[in-house]
């Protein structure tokens, strides 16, 4: 091999570091250099004072989000090293290293014959620990042992998410492990008095915090690696919440846990032993990095106000979020769990579960089934996102992230202890908080600034949904509602679906197709994500040929499509041939107005009030 002075240049060979220039002939890359160069593209199409600000964006949570960070952006505090306090960049020294993440498999299938298989292939193909929905919705809590038989339970892990029935359930494994003479590895009985009241608005009487008090107890006496209570921050997340409102809830419902334990007589390290969180982890792998990041430096202040920073080390169990899934175009769920499986591993997370890209649709089969869990071996095998502790750990934007994610969640921490606690604030103010959270995500939502790929944007009217069979049927809960970020658009494609005749919207195509080929895919695909089906007239611009098209189509909505300067030629002349061939709403797409046009369709315009009136306007009963 040759260098560039003509030597020969050989494998392995050491090349001294004074021949290696590189960038050095290069000027050092600047913020300020960049504003100015960014100053200077963007003041071709607006008029800008400052890029950074034109160019950020801001969370639900009111975090801005810069284009560019640099060193200065670092928050004033050290980030600490992994299995340290404040343990930001990972509960354990060694971090998921030597064996990935825990693959962390939920099962709810209520046939005790169909979830012992599963449980038996999952196993086989390299699920770690198992995640157990019982009770009403789910497996019966009987059936435990009979699904668990053959299972080592001193290496594999149970965890029980039981509901009401949680004191049953957890007797029954503790029965089980007794039985065998088994001392479990780790695992959870699922307490969570907290997050079940958020779920179902009131406790049943046995479903208490003495509950959680008497199984913390009996596993800190019996079995100390196993935990009794899990802190589940997803019903706030599943309410539409936002990232630091999940955590700044979860922090609270583990502190409510903490004085309850040593109230009782726990100490400090057993209480803290006693306690794993569980988060939602969405597709903005950024967000969901930082957010695991910051939960970790939340929980390790608590430690250190309790006066023991070295018990802050948050066990983590990420989830892959449930309102993100969508029962459209399913499939895309596969690349949004993907995406989230990666930051759960990145961020650190000590336990992973994929849910099933078919959850929204039913009771997943095994080939979903074998889908969640190959892609936490592939991101933890073959991607190797394992093999790195803390790969976010630096960054720049993600450090200035997590601290300012933190900060916010801590101010709502404290808001919510101020309120009485926990379970005084699901009275009134963390289901107002969340609410009003939510209605500001549906109005981006409803605009499309924040888009759902199959669903508000790219939708098949032709796609053929996987059948699956339906989930059993659940008591409703009176607590925080579950949302999902696609449910407004796929209310719409529902009741179209289920008419005899699909609805449609004729498109007035103006001109040649160059001239309107842009706003008329644009518009088909906001009419399409309603379940609208839409209809071309094809090239020209006599108003009367367009008219005629229109009543052959046989619809009642138009909408013109075309560019500017053609909409200043043609476009009140074509609006009222539709109008007098009996168009009962004329929509343009674009921002200008013209004669005879009712309303218009243009990149953020609020499409759902769009697909409502004119599914109105076809008399279409929604």
């Amino acid at each position: 091999m040759g260098r560039p002075d003509g030597r020969a240049y050989y494998p392995g060979m050491t090349v001294p570091s004074e021949e290696l220039q590189l960038a050095a002939d290069f000027p050092p890359a600047t913020r300020d250099r960049w504003r100015e160069l960014a100053l200077a593209v963007l003041r071709r199409s607006a008029d800008v004072d400052d890029p950074e600000a034109a160019l950020a964006t801001r969370t639900y949570d009111g975090i801005t989000l810069r284009p560019l960070y640099d060193a200065s952006d670092l928050p004033g505090y050290p980030a600490g090293l992994p299995g340290l306090p404040p343990y930001t960049r990972g509960a354990r020294p060694d971090g998921g290293v030597a064996t990935g993440w825990d693959v962390r498999q939920r099962h709810a299938h209520p046939d005790p014959a169909v979830t012992r298989e599963a449980v038996r292939t999952d196993l086989d193909n390299g699920v770690t620990s198992l995640w157990f929905a019982l009770g009403a919705g789910g497996l019966d809590p009987a059936a435990l042992p009979g699904v668990l038989d053959g299972v080592p339970l001193d290496r594999v892990p149970v965890v029980l998410d039981a509901g009401p029935a949680t004191a049953g359930a957890a007797e029954t494994l503790l029965r089980l492990l007794g039985e065998r003479h088994v001392t479990p590895a780790a695992g959870n009985l699922g307490a969570d008095p907290i997050g079940l009241r958020a779920r179902l608005g009131d406790l049943p009487g046995d479903a208490g915090l003495d509950l959680a008090v008497r199984l913390a107890r009996r596993c800190a006496a019996d079995h100390p690696a196993l935990r009794a209570i899990t802190v589940d921050a997803t019903p706030y997340h599943d309410a539409g919440g936002s990232h630091a409102e999940e955590l700044g809830c979860s922090i609270a419902a583990g502190v409510a846990y903490l004085r309850a334990l040593t109230d009782a007589g726990l100490s400090l390290a057993e209480a803290f032993g006693q306690l794993e969180f569980r988060y939602a982890v969405t597709a903005d792998q950024f967000l969901s990095i930082a957010k695991l990041r910051a939960a970790r430096l939340l929980w390790a202040r608590v430690a250190e106000a309790c006066g023991a920073p070295e018990l802050g080390a948050q066990r983590q169990h990420a989830v892959t979020s449930s309102p993100m899934m969508t029962a459209r175009d399913p499939w895309v769920n596969m690349l949004r769990t993907t995406v989230a499986c990666f930051a759960a591993g990145v961020g650190g997370a000590d336990a992973v579960t994929v849910q099933p890209f078919d959850a929204r649709l039913g009771l997943p089969d095994a080939f979903s089934r074998r889908i969640a869990r190959n892609t936490s071996l592939l991101l933890i095998e073959e991607a190797g996102v394992a093999r790195v502790i803390d790969p976010a750990g630096g960054s720049w934007f993600v450090e200035r992230l997590t601290a300012d994610l933190a900060g916010a969640a801590w101010e709502w921490f404290q808001e919510i202890e101020r309120a009485g606690g926990a379970m005084a604030a699901l009275d009134r103010l963390i289901p107002d908080r969340l609410a009003a959270t939510w209605a500001r995500r549906s109005e981006a939502i409803a605009h499309r600034r924040d888009p759902i790929t199959g669903v508000s944007e790219f939708p098949d009217l032709a796609e053929r949904l996987p059948e699956r069979t339906p989930y059993p049927e659940a008591p409703p809960g009176g607590g925080l509602p579950r949302v999902h970020y696609g449910e407004a658009f796929e209310r719409l494609r529902d009741v179209c679906d289920r008419l005899p005749e699909r609805p449609k919207v004729f498109l007035a195509t103006i001109g040649p197709i160059a001239a309107y080929t842009a706003r008329a895919t644009f518009a088909a695909n906001l009419f399409q994500a309603g379940g609208i089906a839409t209809v071309e007239s094809g090239p020209g611009t006599d108003p009367a040929q367009i008219a005629a098209a229109f009543r052959a189509s046989g619809a009642a909505v138009a909408c013109l499509c075309s560019s500017d300067p053609l909409y200043g030629e043609h476009a009140a002349a074509v609006a009222a041939a539709l109008r007098e061939a009996g168009a009962r709403r004329i929509w343009l797409a674009g921002r200008d107005g013209y004669d005879g046009v009712d309303g218009n369709v243009y990149a953020g315009c609020d499409a759902i009030d769009v697909l409502e009136t004119t599914l109105d306007d076809l008399g279409v009963t929604r």
